[in-house]
């Protein structure tokens, strides 16, 4: 087959997602260039000039690729597979600084794509709707159902909401499970915790869990995971394919288009009267789990989608 544009995977060798992403390109004859984030700077070589299509990667020139699959740049101290325990422990100013460095660097990179028209899957001019109470409150004002939600280090705050049913929590930013509130986590003692960091509050959806994808404005699989626990990561006793009634699917790809993604993994869960509500939008979901056990073909759909791009279609 003849190759007619080069595909760059951003982030680390290393992640089982981007490996498979990488297989399926290679197997289509695809050239791709692996960005190897998780590396950087330790081992990655890049360089931009100021050139927008000055891009040197491990000492090819890349330029203006056909596409860019976002997978991570492992760019803060906390991030998934980054370990920079030690180094914040021997000198935290230093080691944030450099983190900045590298986010500074690599997000240049991918503005300048962007800037390109290059497609990127996700691009980071939609970062800011990975933030959950911005992300929320963009679908809301859109017309879309969302859970009544709250995002505060204010305790009274915290109980005025608590009145009005049953409460979750969880962080704003991930990392924990979400559990129930409960009436001793309304205590001052309790509540004190505030004030090391903000909690998200958000009514307690009682009804089924669902993960939906979309990709380039249409739905590629929809899968219920069945769970008894309130936060099914790492509790799924099923995953079964579901089909989604056609306003549903509409409201997932509005979602999509109202947040600035190429791609997503949705998920969201019903109410006590059965509305399904959009609980979050990743710009770089996981997927090979739920392939695995739903039945579903999210990377073959995402690969297919990068040699469309590698090949000019």
């Amino acid at each position: 087959m003849t190759r007619t544009g080069t595909v760059v995977l951003v982030g680390s060798r290393e992640d089982a997602h981007v490996q498979e992403v990488a297989r399926g390109l290679h197997a289509e004859d695809v050239d791709t260039v692996a960005l190897d984030t998780l590396a950087f700077p330790e081992a990655t070589r890049l360089s931009l000039t100021e050139d927008l299509t000055g891009v040197v990667v491990d000492g090819r020139e890349v330029g203006r690729p056909a596409a860019v699959y976002v997978r991570g740049l492992h760019a803060h101290p906390l991030a998934a597979m980054v370990e920079g325990r030690d180094a914040m422990d021997a000198d935290w100013r230093t080691t944030l600084t450099a983190f900045r460095e590298k986010s500074a660097l690599l997000l240049g990179l991918l503005g300048r794509w962007e800037r390109l028209g290059v497609p990127l899957y996700n691009p980071p001019s939609a970062d800011w709707g990975m933030h959950k109470p911005a992300q929320l409150a963009a679908l809301r004002a859109a017309g879309l159902p969302v859970p009544r939600t709250l995002w505060t280090n204010d305790a009274e705050a915290v109980r005025r909401f608590a009145r009005s049913g049953r409460v979750a929590y969880k962080p704003i930013a991930g990392g924990a499970a979400t559990q129930e509130l409960r009436e001793d986590d309304l205590t001052d003692e309790r509540l004190a915790a505030l004030a090391a960091a903000p909690v998200t509050f958000q009514e307690l959806l009682p009804g089924e869990d669902l993960r939906v994808y979309v990709l380039d404005g249409a739905v590629i699989a929809s899968l219920r995971i069945v769970s008894a626990a309130l936060d099914f990561r790492q509790h799924e006793a099923r995953i079964e394919p579901v089909t989604l009634e056609p306003e549903v699917a509409r409201a997932c790809v509005k979602a999509c288009d109202v947040l600035g993604l190429r791609w997503t993994g949705l998920d969201l869960k019903r109410d006590g009267d059965g509305v399904l509500r959009f609980l979050e939008l990743n710009g770089s979901a996981m997927f090979l789990g739920f392939d695995a056990r739903g039945g579903s073909d999210v990377a073959g759909h995402l690969t297919r989608a990068l040699v469309r791009h590698a090949r000019g279609g």
